[in-house]
């Protein structure tokens, strides 16, 4: 895991120094602009701050979790305001905005929130990264990795793939079909999303109860994990699909600025690579959890089309 955690730092660096060092990434933002992209600069540090001193006192590291499908729709919203409700950014807003609220519904049966705001369900992931990498059993260096990693790396990471709409109230080219088209696509992925987290969330809940009732397991029950529906064809349809989000959700800027590659491609980039980690991660747990998960593997792909 640390391997991966530091390669998803290292791909940051790079891609922020590659950016940066590209002539034809159009940086010239109105001063009316940098004022807006000041003002969320502001709010990622305090946001980031705030979930690391509530973490750090309750000991659940999962604070950005809480605020994950709900920052993006504050970014959305805000750069809509400041581009005066420019019609592309308007759909882009409203978009993310139905994103954000079925993810934090289905977040919250799951228990990620609580009465009391700081509480709530932690991801088991956490544990299992502390347990596993001897170099984060110092409360010192978990605390370090909660810091930069958890807080600030994954904060940044949710205002980079929200930021094509600031790339397209920079470009403020007409409204086109185009447009529309990302449009559609974007809902599909989010239902495709809808529909798996469903699937995993009825499998999940029938098989505790039959588990808590002392039935007999049978079929995927027996296997442990859910292996139909939309998961017969991927092995995290449901983090498939939050990739295809976003990565429609750039297109927006690409109708805006009438660049293929622009600079707030970043975004969609790193949660790529990030949800590529966090997947492999997560099956190793699994394989050992469930003696049939490798057979799995080998017949069906983790994302789409790749079986690796």
């Amino acid at each position: 895991m640390l391997k991966k955690v530091l390669f998803i730092v290292i791909s940051f660096l790079i891609l922020i120094m590659v950016f940066i060092n590209i002539g034809s990434f159009n940086f010239d933002f109105s001063n009316f602009q940098r004022d807006s992209i000041g003002f969320m600069f502001k709010s990622y540090i305090i946001i980031s701050l705030s979930c690391f001193t509530l973490g750090e006192i309750t000991k659940n590291y999962s604070q950005i979790d809480k605020v994950w499908s709900l920052v993006p729709i504050y970014v959305a919203w805000y750069v809509c305001y400041s581009a005066e409700f420019n019609t592309r950014t308007l759909i882009m807003a409203i978009l993310v905005t139905i994103w954000g609220l079925r993810l934090t519904y289905n977040f919250s049966r799951k228990g990620g929130y609580s009465i009391y705001f700081w509480k709530g369900e932690e991801d088991y992931r956490w544990k299992e990264v502390r347990k596993s990498i001897t170099l984060f059993r110092s409360n010192f260096n978990w605390t370090l990795f909660n810091l930069l990693f958890i807080c600030f790396y994954q904060m940044g990471l949710i205002f980079l793939f929200t930021l094509p709409i600031l790339a397209a109230w920079q470009g403020n080219s007409e409204l086109n079909n185009f447009d529309y088209l990302i449009g559609v696509f974007m809902l599909l992925f989010i239902i495709t999303e809808t529909i798996a987290d469903q699937q995993q969330y009825n499998f999940q809940t029938k098989k505790y109860k039959k588990i808590n009732l002392g039935e007999k397991l049978d079929g995927e029950f027996k296997d442990g994990f859910i292996s139909s529906g939309l998961w017969k064809y991927s092995r995290h349809p449901n983090f498939a699909s939050e990739q295809l989000i976003w990565i429609t959700y750039y297109f927006f800027s690409v109708s805006a600025t009438g660049k293929f590659i622009n600079w707030s491609i970043i975004g969609c980039l790193l949660l790529v690579i990030l949800f590529y980690n966090s997947a492999k991660f997560s099956e190793g747990i699994s394989e050992k959890k469930y003696p049939k998960y490798k057979e799995y593997q080998s017949t069906v792909p983790i994302f789409i089309g790749f079986r690796k």
